[in-house]
């Protein structure tokens, strides 16, 4: 009997102990497609904005949306940071030196797999399991697959903030800008059925005090 209540003491004390911190996971998509290809400077802001932000454990992974995204082989960086100050520094000038290869490299994608890069997104996060989950998609918004590919696919977002940035107009939007309001709306009943939040954020000001 007392072996017994020795044991149940060590786990009540083991249950009071301190849990572990909350982190973060980020994964952000960067379109490429067509004319887009020119606002990749403004990617790599916010690239650099969101490394500033994350700390210790945390989980970062950029990745460019291609002909077909739902692929390791397009993730451009990606970084668990440690625990200790130095080794993160040296993380992420590591990160920030991909980026800036991808940056200066990247050419203009032929189609646009959104979906494809949101499954791979939601894939990496699910596995790191960290505390706070959060995609940035820096894209117009526009899908265009490549004939054969499909995408009319469910997603699982409990749990996951989707926040599209940058969501520039096309000239047919000035056209008409139903199409514009269209698109936005689709991706936002898309993720907000499929339990995850969704917010578009086109001033990049508004990144402020966002992670």
């Amino acid at each position: 009997m007392k072996s017994l209540n020795l044991l149940a003491c060590c786990l009540l004390l083991a249950s009071c102990g301190p849990s572990q911190a909350p982190n973060s996971g980020v994964y952000m998509l960067v379109d490429t497609s067509g004319t887009y290809r020119d606002e990749i400077q403004k990617a790599e802001q916010i690239i650099r904005y969101t490394l500033s932000r994350l700390d210790a454990t945390d989980s970062f992974a950029v990745a460019r949306i291609d002909t077909g995204s739902f692929s390791e082989k397009d993730i451009i960086a990606k970084m668990t940071f440690d625990d200790r100050p130095s080794t993160i520094n040296r993380q992420k000038r590591l990160f920030a030196e991909q980026v800036q290869k991808f940056v200066n490299e990247a050419k203009s994608a032929p189609y646009t797999d959104i979906t494809g890069g949101l499954l791979q997104a939601v894939e990496y996060l699910n596995e790191k399991g960290p505390t706070v989950k959060t995609v940035l998609i820096f894209s117009d918004l526009k899908e265009e697959l490549e004939e054969g590919y499909i995408r009319d696919i469910s997603f699982e977002l409990d749990g996951f903030n989707i926040i599209a940035l940058n969501v520039t107009k096309l000239r047919s939007d000035n056209i008409d800008p139903r199409e514009y309001l269209a698109r936005l709306d689709e991706w936002q009943a898309k993720v907000e059925k499929s339990g995850g939040t969704w917010r578009v954020i086109n001033d990049l000001d508004g990144l402020e005090g966002l992670l």
